[in-house]
C-alpha cells in the first residue's frame, strides 16, 4: 500500500510522518491501494485548527474522512478509527452479499433437483 502524505502551509516533521505511516499501516484490509493523507491548519481563530483528511483508494468507492483537533496526532488517530469502522462495515456488507448469493445458488440447485425428480 502506498502512503502519500501532504502538509499544506507547513513542513511536517519526520516524527509526525512516521506516526501517520504507523497508524495507516495498522488498517487491516487487502483492498487498500493507496492512502492519501493531507494535513493543514485552519484559521487561527479556533483552538482546534489542525485538520487531517485521509482518502483510502479501494476498488469501488473510496473511503474519505476529515477530522480536526488541537494536535495533528489526535486528528490522524480519529480519522483512522473512523476508517477502521468503514472498512469493517464494507467487509460485513460484502460478506452478507456473498452469503445471500450462496443461498440463492443453493435454492436454484435444489429447485433444479426437485424438477428432475418430478420428471422421473
Amino acid at each position: 500500500m502506498d502512503i502519500i502524505i501532504q502538509s499544506l502551509g507547513f513542513k511536517a516533521g519526520e516524527t509526525l510522518e512516521n506516526f501517520i505511516r504507523e497508524k495507516i499501516s495498522a488498517l487491516k484490509s487487502d483492498n487498500i491501494v493507496r492512502a492519501n493523507v493531507t494535513l493543514f491548519m485552519g484559521q487561527n481563530s479556533t483552538p482546534e485548527n489542525n485538520y487531517c483528511e485521509i482518502r483510502l483508494e479501494v476498488p469501488g468507492n473510496d473511503h474519505f474522512v476529515k477530522k480536526t483537533s488541537q494536535y495533528f496526532e489526535t486528528s490522524v488517530t480519529e480519522c483512522v478509527d473512523v476508517l477502521t469502522q468503514m472498512i469493517n462495515k464494507a467487509k460485513e456488507i460484502n460478506s452478507d452479499r456473498l452469503q445471500s448469493n450462496a443461498i440463492e445458488a443453493q435454492d436454484i440447485l435444489f429447485a433444479k433437483e426437485l424438477s428432475e425428480t418430478d420428471e422421473e
